[in-house]
């Protein structure tokens, strides 16, 4: 199995909080199969809490038992890619039961398959609504998952919503399990970083617009503020060298500069990531160094350390003294498409803009190398963090 992928999504040494988890789903899900009701048990917590690592604990203790019809869906295609490979390398593991969402249900619904256990990883990115160009004419794909097993293991993270397509919040979730039995197994405990709880709440309160702070020098995690990407840049590519799997990334709105749309910032110029059909992931090709990772290639994988460039889309207010997020900045327009059920706010598509930064800055473990394109808001951390040139 190849050690990068095994070291984040098993872990041999399991804390007693995950094991107590995972016992307390393995009840659920035993008491779930005997009375066949379609219930569903929600494993919910923050980025970096280990939910895929006990997910995966649980898949292979399901998936590999021959007694039960089981399947593994994730709606991420560089965590698709991940979990083949995880997969290929777990005696008794049918890699063909690893699935995308849309496939699974389409190819269930004609062949009228049925399961008793079905797995779903980053739950957050079903579609909550009919997609036709991608396949899908249902319209809920949880609805369609419940209706299809006895029991649905589902991982969410509210926080990780980016889009109207994928649109979750638990009032929505409830409505989706309606009233088929389900039960909570909240994991409020961080296993990525090695940051302190006060550096967390450090990287929460700036996505949450709430006045700047110095970043907190209480642990082992390294941040350093820098005046230009192109130092980022440098010291990304030395810990690369030095630790491996570090990695530049950036949130949307860099404009166009003759024809091109790269991350372009003071000497810094690269391209966005690039999807590869190939079975690497974005994060442990070597290449990707030259790239700017996004939420769609880094979304529930670990780095060592991250380079990261607050894109135009956030600026700085000096009233609040606070980071001010500017949707009309935002270039990704995925995350403003209409629906014909919801209406969403301002305030709502700045929340979808808000977490993209907030998982973005907690994929490395070690590290937070920052930087922002507005000249004010750079200015102001600087400032505050005594940052680099």
């Amino acid at each position: 199995m190849n050690k990068i992928l095994k070291a984040q999504f098993f872990v041999d040494d399991l804390s007693e909080d995950q094991k107590n988890v995972i016992t307390n789903i393995n009840d659920y899900i035993k008491q779930g199969l005997d009375q066949n009701l379609h219930s569903v048990a929600v494993i919910q917590g923050a980025a970096g809490t280990g939910k895929s690592v006990v997910l995966m604990e649980l898949v292979r203790q399901y998936m590999t038992d021959q007694r039960y019809k089981t399947a593994l869906v994730v709606n991420h295609p560089e965590l698709y890619k991940a979990y083949q490979d995880l997969g290929e390398s777990i005696p008794n593991m049918n890699v063909k039961s690893i699935r995308r969402p849309t496939a699974l249900i389409n190819d269930a619904q004609k062949n009228h398959k049925k399961y008793d256990i079905i797995f779903v990883d980053e739950a957050h990115l079903l579609y909550s609504k009919s997609e036709p160009y991608a396949h899908y004419r249902g319209e809920n794909q949880l609805t369609d998952l419940m209706n299809l097993a006895k029991v649905v293991v589902v991982v969410y993270d509210f926080a990780q919503v980016f889009q109207s397509k994928m649109y979750w919040d638990q009032e929505l979730l409830f409505k989706t399990i309606g009233n088929h039995p389900y039960k909570m197994f909240d994991m409020n405990f961080q296993y990525r970083m090695v940051a302190s709880d006060k550096q967390v709440a450090w990287m929460d309160d700036l996505t949450a617009q709430k006045p700047l702070t110095s970043f907190p020098n209480n642990s082992d995690f390294e941040f350093k503020m820098f005046n230009t990407a192109g130092g980022l840049f440098e010291e990304i590519k030395s810990k690369n060298k030095e630790v491996g799997m570090s990695r530049v990334v950036a949130t949307s709105g860099f404009p166009r500069i003759d024809g091109r749309h790269n991350v372009e910032m003071d000497n810094f110029s690269l391209p966005w990531d690039e999807w590869d059909p190939q079975r690497t992931h974005w994060a442990k090709r070597e290449g990707s160094i030259t790239q700017v990772g996004t939420i769609y290639t880094l979304q529930g994988f670990d780095l060592n350390y991250v380079g990261m460039i607050i894109g135009p889309s956030f600026g700085y207010d000096p009233e609040t003294d606070s980071m001010t997020i500017i949707p009309e900045k935002y270039s990704h327009k995925e995350i403003f498409k209409k629906r014909k059920d919801r209406q969403f706010s301002k305030e709502e598509y700045q929340d979808f803009i808000a977490n993209v930064l907030n998982v973005l800055m907690k994929r490395g473990k070690y590290g937070l190398y920052l930087t922002a394109y507005d000249d004010d808001l750079r200015a102001r951390l600087m400032e505050l963090n005594q940052g680099e040139s």
